[in-house]
């Protein structure tokens, strides 16, 4: 599947500009740099097999060519700054470890515990559902939620969002 030029620029423009930003240390230079690249690489476009790859290389590149060519007066750039040009990207690592923890503390529930949480917060199952799979009432459904989520509480504090805002309720 070819992203069109645009889509690309839409898609990834925020990245780009963090990016660079992060490179260059000064949001000014770093939208020059992305706008010169983005310029050449619209040029070339139908050769261009990865274009995330390749206009990332080209960002860096070209912050190292400016780098040779002259030395500027570099401005820190604070968190503010950054976060004004995107939202930061999250680590994908770090949802991996989430949720690595996560499964290990449900290993430590008893087992209808453990159902029952699963069912709510990752099957999103109202509690009428879940006290069909586990044949009991919906207050028993709700009774094992609350005790499992206090012991997990006692375990991690803050709770993952995923198990605090009621899904399936």
């Amino acid at each position: 599947m070819t992203t069109s030029f645009d889509e690309f620029v839409e898609d990834r423009l925020d990245g780009l500009l963090r990016y660079a930003t992060v490179l260059t240390d000064d949001p000014h230079l770093a939208q020059d740099i992305v706008q010169e690249v983005l310029l050449r690489a619209q040029q070339h476009w139908a050769k261009i097999d990865s274009p995330p790859t390749y206009v990332r290389r080209m960002v860096t590149n070209e912050y190292l060519s400016w780098r040779r060519r002259a030395v500027r007066r570099v401005v820190s750039s604070s968190h503010e700054v950054l976060d004004s040009l995107s939202p930061p990207e999250a680590d994908p690592s770090a949802a991996y470890d989430a949720r690595d923890e996560m499964l290990a503390l449900l290993a430590t529930l008893p087992r209808k515990q453990r159902a029952a949480i699963v069912l709510r917060y990752y099957e999103g199952y109202s509690d009428a559902e879940i006290g069909e799979v586990l044949r009991c009432g919906a207050s028993t459904v709700r009774s094992q939620i609350s005790r499992a989520l206090a012991t997990l509480r006692t375990c991690v504090s803050p709770l993952p969002t995923v198990l605090t805002t009621g899904a399936g309720e």
